[in-house]
C-alpha cells in the first residue's frame, strides 16, 4: 500500500482514472475522524471490491483504516451517478443514486445513512467532477430530502430532512410515551435503568442525558466498548441502534460520544448529533441551534421549527490519496 499527502492544489485527475489490474486507487476523507474510504466506481455497476476486503482495508492494523468504504457508482435509469457503502464490518448500509438537475439528487433505498459519510461524498462529487466554489446537492433518502451544500470556506451544511419520531418506524420496541414517540423512557441495560429518547434520521438512534435516578454522567468517564455492544443489539431495537451518551453542556451546547452500529465507537457521526439536538428539545434540556462537541471536532445542527427539518453543517477533508494491491 502507498500514500502520497496531498497538496493543496487538486491532485491530477489521471491519478483517479488509473485502472491498473490488482490495485485499487482511493482517496481517504474524514468529517471529524469519522474516515471513509473513497472508490470511484463509474466504470463498474459492482464495487469493486468485496465486503471481505472492505473489512480488511478498514482494519487499522493490517490496511488502510476506515470506518466504512464509499464507492462511486455508474447512474441507473437514467441517474448520474449511483452510490454504495460497506462498513468496517463488511455490512451495507444504504444504496444511493445521484440524479442530474440543476443539483444532484440521490436516493437511498435502505432506512439507512451515514451523516459524514454524506459530507464526504460531496465533496469527493466535488473532486471527480471538478467543480469549484459553492455547489448543492438534493439527497433524497427513505426519512426525506437530504440537501449538502458545499460552502465557500469547503464545510458541508446538510438539510438531512426531518426526524422520524414514531416509535415503529425508528423502530423500536419500547412503548410509545409521547404521542407515537418514545421520549425519555426507561431501559435496563446492564442491570441499570437508563432514560432513552428514540429518533430516527434515516437510521435508528437511542440517545441517553442520564440514568432512571437522574444521575447524569461525564460522557468521558463511560466505558463504552463494553455498553455500547449492549444496546446496539437489545431486543428492543429490532434493526440494531446506534447510541448517543449526551452531556449538557448549555441549552446550546451539547457533549457526545456514539456507539455507531456496525463500525463501534468513532470519532463522529453526524445523523447522531441531528438525533441528539432533537432528542435534547423533545426532553427539554436544549435549544433547537446547538454546538455538539464529538471526539473529532464539533458539528453545527439546528432543527428548525419553520419546517421540521435538521441542518447539520460540518467539515469533509481529504486526508491522502493511495493505492492498495488487491
Amino acid at each position: 500500500m502507498s500514500a502520497l499527502a496531498p497538496e493543496k492544489a487538486s491532485p491530477p485527475t489521471s491519478f483517479l482514472d488509473r485502472r491498473e489490474s490488482g490495485f485499487l486507487h482511493f482517496v481517504k476523507y474524514h468529517g471529524l475522524g469519522n474516515d471513509f474510504i473513497l472508490v470511484d466506481n463509474r466504470d463498474s455497476s459492482e464495487p469493486r471490491i468485496t465486503p471481505e476486503q472492505a473489512v480488511m482495508l478498514c482494519d487499522r492494523n493490517f490496511g488502510i483504516g476506515a470506518d466504512g468504504v464509499i464507492f462511486a457508482m455508474p447512474g441507473i435509469n437514467g441517474t448520474d451517478y449511483a452510490m454504495r457503502i460497506f462498513n468496517s464490518d463488511g455490512s451495507e448500509p444504504e444504496v444511493v443514486l445521484i440524479v442530474p438537475n440543476t443539483a444532484i439528487l440521490l436516493t437511498i433505498f435502505d432506512m439507512l445513512m451515514c451523516g459524514n459519510g454524506v459530507r464526504c461524498l460531496a465533496r469527493f462529487i466535488a473532486e471527480l467532477e471538478n467543480l469549484q466554489g459553492k455547489h448543492s446537492f438534493t439527497i433524497h433518502t427513505g426519512a426525506g430530502l437530504i440537501v449538502p451544500e458545499i460552502q465557500d470556506d469547503g464545510k458541508v451544511r446538510v438539510d438531512m430532512g426531518e426526524p422520524i419520531l414514531k416509535a415503529s418506524n425508528v423502530p423500536t420496541r419500547l412503548s410509545e410515551n409521547k404521542d407515537q414517540s418514545v421520549v425519555k423512557a426507561e431501559l435496563d441495560v446492564d442491570g441499570v435503568t437508563w432514560n432513552v429518547t428514540c429518533v430516527s434520521m434515516g437510521n435508528p438512534h437511542c440517545v441517553i442525558f442520564g440514568t432512571k435516578d437522574g444521575q447524569d454522567f461525564q460522557v468521558d468517564e463511560l466505558k463504552l466498548a463494553d455498553i455500547g455492544p449492549k444496546f446496539e443489539n437489545h431486543a428492543v431495537f429490532p434493526a440494531r441502534t446506534n447510541t448517543e451518551f449526551v452531556q449538557v453542556l448549555s441549552r446550546s451546547h451539547l457533549k457526545m460520544r456514539v456507539w455507531e452500529r456496525g463500525a463501534g465507537a468513532t470519532l463522529a457521526c453526524g445523523t447522531g448529533a441531528c438525533a441528539t439536538v432533537v432528542a435534547a428539545v423533545l426532553e427539554g434540556r436544549a435549544g433547537r441551534n446547538c454546538t455538539v462537541d464529538l471526539p473529532g471536532g464539533p458539528l453545527q445542527i439546528e432543527w428548525r421549527e419553520e419546517d421540521n427539518h435538521v441542518y447539520m453543517t460540518g467539515p469533509a477533508e481529504v486526508v491522502f490519496y493511495g493505492s492498495v494491491q488487491l
